[in-house]
């Protein structure tokens, strides 16, 4: 994440590609990724849950992250895009409120595997903690009306750690969510909390928090404060909105994404260059997951 995160493709691109799915730009950086093994014991809740209060034991994890996915798209499904915004002109940029985020995230660590700490959540815990985190208004003042899809943040935290709240990547990457402790910093700062990135419901909470700032900093620089994370306002052109944006920024971090100005500029500056992505993999996953991840019927 986000501001570093070690992220896992999970679902099946090539049918999302095939279907002609979302939007579309892509650059330079590469998508994070840590190579991920699953923990060889889980543990159980009460038996009043039964076997649906077990941690995941299939973590989304792409081929890198050595197991099998517990779910994944048919071959014909496909992330459909609309119209809305097509050939629409973009709105009026604002003066940029937010001038300052977390460092870059740092690469994908080859060869290295990831370790295990205490005890994992159960999934039924995870799903609380995860609801409850899309829950929270994190802009109660300058901006009230942005909110994180609980879909959002299931399948971020599903692509991101399968779920595993007791992972630690190699690049850094702290549980459920794969917050690095740079961008915990961050957020912990820049909103003047205190929370526990590895305290499993803190850490859903730091990446929720993560993902509203980036949709008030996108949001204001490329969208004229728009703030609505919709994907009928995307179109087959990745960087047709706003939902494909805070997807790619989380993974490889804003700049990467939605620069604010040209280079050699420092803020404030004029209009910020053009929106790119160059993680689109990452966003082909994650939109995938927000309608099809096992992991929204827990």
């Amino acid at each position: 994440m986000r501001r570093g995160v070690g992220r896992w493709a999970t679902t099946a691109v090539a049918a999302l590609l095939a279907a002609g799915a979302v939007t579309g730009c892509g650059t330079e950086e590469p998508t994070r990724e840590v190579a991920v093994e699953l923990p060889s014991e889980v543990p159980v809740e009460a038996p009043a849950d039964g076997p649906a209060d077990l941690p995941s034991d299939e973590p989304p994890a792409v081929a890198a992250m050595g197991a099998k996915p517990s779910a994944k798209p048919s071959p014909s499904a496909s992330v459909k895009p609309t119209t809305s915004r097509a050939g629409a002109p973009r709105p009026t940029v604002k003066p940029l409120t937010e001038t300052k985020a977390p460092p870059a995230p740092k690469p994908p660590v080859a060869g290295c595997k990831p370790s295990y700490k205490g005890t994992a959540a159960t999934r039924s815990q995870v799903k609380q903690a995860l609801t409850d985190a899309a829950a929270k208004t994190y802009w109660p003042v300058s901006a009230p009306d942005i909110k994180v899809p609980l879909n959002l943040v299931k399948a971020t935290a599903w692509q991101e750690s399968g779920w595993q709240s007791n992972i630690y990547a190699c690049d850094s990457g702290v549980g459920l969510m794969q917050v690095q402790p740079p961008t915990a910093e961050f957020v912990n700062n820049r909103f003047e909390q205190s929370y526990d990135l590895d305290a499993y419901r803190d850490n859903a909470v730091l990446g929720a928090n993560y993902l509203a700032w980036l949709t008030k900093k996108i949001g204001d620089s490329h969208f004229g404060s728009d703030y609505r994370l919709d994907a009928s306002l995307c179109t087959s052109e990745l960087t047709s909105c706003l939902l494909n944006a805070v997807i790619a920024a989380y993974n490889v971090g804003p700049g990467n994404v939605a620069p604010d100005c040209q280079p050699g500029q420092s803020p404030p500056c004029g209009p910020p260059p053009p929106l790119r992505i160059p993680n689109e993999q990452y966003v082909y996953n994650v939109r995938a997951l927000m309608t099809e991840c096992v992991c929204l019927s827990y």
